[in-house]
């Protein structure tokens, strides 16, 4: 393959395909070769991160365009292509998303809910990428501000949730919950969870929170291990506006917070800082290679037990 500084330039029109892989497992680099090898074979370009070059090119021969990791790098792709878990998956949607391009994840982890391929069927995966014989639907997100004395300090957005955690272990967090700009309750407690229906299997499903269809449009916030008369998770209309405020440095006993969304990047919150979530203005693309129901989905991906199911034909 064609190495750091040396990039290959895809010419104007040709198709090409973005392959972002989890370079931590040799693997998934592996399997990431094997599938340049084999698209390139049928006439589609290959696009390779800097840092992940090296590594995917050291186990097959192909040539491959070589772009820094950022918003452009999935320009003029016509797929985003994971290997890995959804933590990877999750890193692929922030190179996706700035240029609408769908992505498609292939599970190399243990869930992998995010994902639509296994690394077992890989031959099938290249002839539905070359085919373009996939389905692409989108994905909710939510858009997060944060404020702090009434000043925009940082804006980021999440795929599965944004979370606000308390900083330190032996301090409570103390917040007010709030919805669609009415205060909800206060809560004594470790964190607070917003998801989308995509995350409602992700950390929400940890927190206690409800899985939700992906096809629902909704917004979900769910309290951590929270001291309260009232704590219940809540789903509300996608068009609402979730806020959760820090209590002030006046009162006692109280800790500060850290944002983070998708668990991937982080935001300290001080005292009395205020985290605004809402409906993200650009959803997540991502592409289907089976029209599986999500029912079956969860099935297999937790292993639920079905046995004496005596339903339709």
């Amino acid at each position: 393959m064609n190495l750091l500084g040396n990039p290959a330039v895809s010419s104007p029109g040709s198709r090409r395909v973005l392959v972002v892989t989890h370079t931590g497992r040799i693997e998934a680099s592996k399997v990431a070769s094997a599938f340049c090898e084999q698209v390139e074979k049928a006439g589609l370009g290959v696009r390779l991160l800097a840092d992940e070059a090296p590594l995917i090119g050291r186990h097959g021969t192909f040539g491959a365009e070589v772009v820094d990791s950022s918003d452009a790098a999935a320009d003029d792709c016509e797929l985003v292509v994971v290997f890995g878990g959804d933590g990877t998956i999750l890193r692929g949607a922030e190179l996706a998303r700035p240029s609408g391009t769908p992505l498609l994840g292939v599970n190399l982890g243990r869930v992998g809910f995010l994902a639509e391929a296994d690394v077992d069927h890989l031959e099938s995966t290249v002839e539905h990428v070359v085919a373009r014989t996939y389905a692409v639907e989108e994905r909710l997100t939510v858009d997060v501000t944060v404020l702090v004395a009434g000043e925009q300090t940082v804006t980021d957005w999440a795929l599965n949730e944004a979370s606000v955690e308390k900083a330190a272990r032996e301090r409570m967090l103390e917040v007010v919950v709030e919805v669609d700009g009415r205060p909800l309750s206060r809560l004594g407690c470790d964190g607070v969870v917003c998801a989308t229906p995509t995350g409602s299997t992700a950390y929400n499903f940890s927190a206690g929170g409800p899985v939700v269809w992906p096809e629902v449009a909704a917004l979900l916030m769910v309290p951590i291990s929270a001291h309260a008369l009232f704590a219940r998770p809540l789903v509300v209309s996608p068009d609402s506006v979730l806020a959760i405020e820090l209590l002030s440095p006046g009162v006692k006993g109280v800790g500060s917070g850290v944002l983070w969304c998708d668990g991937r990047r982080t935001v300290a919150l001080p005292r009395g800082a205020r985290v605004e979530v809402c409906r993200g203005r650009e959803p997540v693309r991502l592409a289907r290679l089976h029209p599986t129901l999500f029912t079956d989905r969860l099935v297999r991906k937790f292993g639920l037990p079905v046995s004496g199911w005596r339903g339709g034909a």
